[in-house]
């Protein structure tokens, strides 16, 4: 396993783009340009993302998903069975009888080929930096979907799950050193985890030797309602009877106390220490206390430092407030050990 330092700092993935290179509603976005001027944009904005991050002194780096049109969705625009086109009505979302228009199932879904690995080579050729790449896991893709094929969750998470895999392989050959598998929607399923999703997640790391870890949301910054009355006990029992080599918890903008984490503090922890809305950047001393608290209970061996989700809803000046006053943070705590 990759050698961490004391509360190793980096991002959940996505970072704020540049304003020449599409604007972002929620989740998606819309790119100003399309074609080969889009290939060269968004190697730039790659570029920039990089460099900021840089410049801040994040130790575990990401792209910022300057790729992506959704990260839910990226890696699917390789498989089999899914129609991205023409699109259905999910009609309960994100456990809210709230309809929205998703990609359609419509058939076996079947991995044809790697959506992510670009985003690995163009790191790895532009930094000795370890890399992190992040995909939606299977229950966030069973959620974010209208099924018109298996009619059967725990049979679709299930090859959804195999096609997750291979993509991470090809990732994980690429040189990626460490995974993430974005599931928000294993916060506000438990049921369900505990049904498919927890084997459906182990099935994705068949063959993973790199760290992989599963990142946890339970809200979004670009204004959705949180739902933090889902607690993390139970869901993370769970999770600890899968081959998962540590998650993420939300602690910048949630009312946890962090001893829930002690039984799992031989995990990797992706500690959330700055709320990613649309609010004022904390100070160094907030952000501090916070993560101290949690060091109570922690090995700092074993925590990222990390905002609670991704920051790809805000401006680029406020970004780098947060994850300046992050990495600030991580400094003075390390002094003092």
């Amino acid at each position: 396993m990759f050698e961490l330092a004391p509360l190793t700092t980096t991002s959940i993935g996505s970072l704020p783009r540049p304003r020449w290179l599409g604007t972002t509603v929620r989740s998606r976005v819309s790119f100003s340009i399309a074609g080969e001027a889009l290939e060269e944009a968004q190697r730039d904005a790659t570029i920039v993302a990089l460099r900021e991050q840089d410049d801040l002194g994040i130790d575990i780096v990401t792209d910022g998903e300057q790729r992506r049109e959704s990260f839910v969705y990226q890696a699917a625009t390789t498989w089999d069975g899914v129609d991205l086109v023409n699109r259905g009505t999910k009609a309960r979302y994100r456990n809210r009888d709230d309809a929205h228009v998703v990609p359609r199932i419509t058939g076996p879904i079947r991995w044809r080929g790697p959506a992510l690995v670009n985003e690995v080579t163009t790191l790895k050729g532009l930094t000795r930096k370890p890399v992190k790449v992040a995909i939606a896991g299977p229950m966030t893709i069973v959620d974010s979907t209208a099924d018109e094929h298996y009619r059967d969750e725990a049979a679709l998470a299930m090859d959804a799950a195999a096609a997750i895999n291979a993509e991470m392989l090809a990732l994980q050959a690429a040189g990626c050193d460490f995974l993430q598998i974005d599931e928000p929607a294993m916060t506000r399923y438990h049921d369900k985890v505990m049904a498919f999703g927890a084997a459906a997640l182990d099935r994705c790391l068949d063959g993973i030797t790199v760290p992989a870890l599963v990142h946890l949301c339970y809200g979004y910054p670009g204004g959705a309602a949180q739902q933090h009355h889902y607690t993390y006990p139970k869901l993370l029992d769970r999770l600890m009877q899968t081959r998962i080599s540590g998650f993420t918890v939300e602690f910048g903008r949630s009312p946890y106390d962090p001893a829930v984490l002690a039984p799992y503090r031989d995990k990797l922890i992706m500690f959330g220490c700055v709320d990613p809305g649309n609010s004022p950047a904390p100070s160094v001393d907030a952000v501090r206390a916070r993560v101290a608290a949690a060091l109570k209970h922690l090995d700092p061996r074993r925590v990222l430092l990390t905002p609670d989700c991704g920051l790809m809803t805000i401006s680029r000046e406020l970004a780098r407030q947060k994850l300046a006053v992050m990495v600030e943070a991580a400094r003075g705590l390390r002094t003092s050990m």
